[in-house]
């Protein structure tokens, strides 16, 4: 594709006079039409400064969405980091105060277990006083063993009230 020197010179980001120096040392040559021919433009000059600008611009558009598309990523990370450091303290929370807790508990089973084994031997003195005095009341009435001979006269009288008397 053939363009103008002043096209090239704009695209290229060089002078006009720059060109024709060129041109009349014999580095670039032009057409019958006085235009040069984008080829020799490139074998001269390199990559147009326009498509380069516009292509750091393009990466420099890209950059900046795909940096902020990080930043965005970065604070949604350190966001989500922050509600996973409060819910693990307040989980670290809940499990102290079961621990609390259950000592607590042990605590209160353990004066219960006291209290039990008082009671059982404050039952156990009272069933063995009151064993004891049973004991002793119940020998205190034991009937006494009569003599002999006041064993025969019972029965001797037990006799005589019997009226069929065999």
């Amino acid at each position: 594709m053939n363009i103008s020197v002043t096209k090239a010179a704009k695209e290229w980001g060089v002078s006009r006079t720059t060109i024709y120096q060129k041109v009349n040392d014999g580095e670039l040559s032009r057409t019958s039409d006085k235009k040069i021919d984008t080829a020799e433009m490139l074998r001269v000059f390199g990559e147009p400064v326009l498509e380069k600008r516009s292509g750091q611009l393009m990466n420099t558009t890209e950059s900046t969405h795909s940096n902020s598309q990080t930043v965005q990523d970065c604070t949604a990370l350190e966001h989500q980091l922050a509600l996973e450091k409060l819910t693990n303290e307040h989980l670290r929370q809940q499990v102290n105060d079961q621990k609390q807790l259950i000592e607590n508990y042990q605590q209160q089973l353990s004066q219960l277990t006291k209290t039990l084994e008082k009671a059982n031997a404050s039952i156990h003195d009272f069933a063995q006083t009151r064993l004891l005095e049973f004991k002793k009341s119940e020998a205190e009435y034991e009937p006494q063993p009569e003599s002999n001979t006041q064993t025969i006269e019972t029965h001797s009288v037990k006799k005589k009230k019997r009226w069929w008397g065999f």
